[in-house]
C-alpha cells in the first residue's frame, strides 16, 4: 500500500489555496500564509522565491490539475450532450478534492501577476474548453455566443451551486447536482 506523506511545500500550498480564494493573492501576505500552513516565514521562502512565484506555482499546478481531470476519459466520440455531462461531472470531481482551486483559477486568471508559463498553461485549458463549445457549435447544438460567454454561462453557474454548498445554504445531493447540470447543458444549447 502506497502512503502518501505530506511536505511542508504541501502544506504551504494548501494553505495559499485557501488563503488566496479568500482573500485574493493581492490581499494575502506571506506572513499570512506561514500562519496558515503552521510554519515560519522563512521556510516559505525556502520552497519559493517571493509571493509571484507560489501564486504561479499555484496556479499552474491546479490548471494542469483541471486540465488533465477534463481530459481523462473524454468522450470524444460520444455525442455533444454526453460530452457536457463529462465535462460537468469532471468539474464536480475537481471541486470535490480542491475545493478552493476553481475559484482561485476563475478569479486569478487574469492576475497581473501571472508569468508566461502560467499564461500558457491557462490558454491551453481554455482550448480545451473552446474546442468542446465549437465542435457543438458546429453540428448547430450549442448556442452561438462566443465561447468565453458559454464559460461564463456555465463556470458561473456552477461556481454560485458550489459556494452555497460549501455555505451549508444547499445540501448537495446526486439529485441536485443532476438538475444543476441539465439546466446548464439547457441554457447553452440550441432551441428548436
Amino acid at each position: 500500500m502506497l502512503t502518501l506523506i505530506k511536505t511542508k511545500r504541501d502544506d504551504i500550498l494548501e494553505a495559499a489555496l485557501t488563503l488566496f480564494a479568500e482573500r485574493g493573492a493581492e490581499a494575502t501576505t506571506i506572513p499570512m500564509v506561514a500562519k496558515q500552513a503552521n510554519v515560519g516565514a522563512g521556510t516559505i521562502y525556502r520552497y519559493f522565491d517571493n509571493k509571484d512565484v507560489l501564486v504561479n506555482d499555484l496556479f499552474q499546478l491546479h490548471v494542469q490539475q483541471l486540465t488533465e481531470t477534463l481530459q481523462d476519459q473524454y468522450p470524444s466520440h460520444a455525442s455533444t450532450r454526453q460530452q457536457f455531462n463529462h465535462i460537468f461531472t469532471q468539474l464536480v470531481t475537481f471541486t470535490n478534492k480542491h475545493e478552493d482551486a476553481l475559484y482561485f483559477i476563475k478569479t486569478h486568471n487574469h492576475a497581473h501577476i501571472l508569468n508566461q508559463p502560467s499564461q500558457d498553461c491557462f490558454q491551453r485549458l481554455l482550448e480545451l474548453i473552446r474546442s468542446f463549445y465549437e465542435n457543438g457549435q458546429s453540428k448547430d447544438e450549442i448556442r452561438m455566443l462566443p465561447s468565453n460567454a458559454l464559460i461564463a454561462i456555465v463556470l458561473g453557474a456552477f461556481l454560485e451551486y458550489h459556494k452555497l454548498v460549501r455555505e451549508g445554504q444547499l445540501e448537495e445531493t446526486d439529485e441536485l447536482l443532476e438538475g444543476i447540470e441539465a439546466s446548464c447543458w439547457d441554457a447553452i444549447r440550441t432551441h428548436s
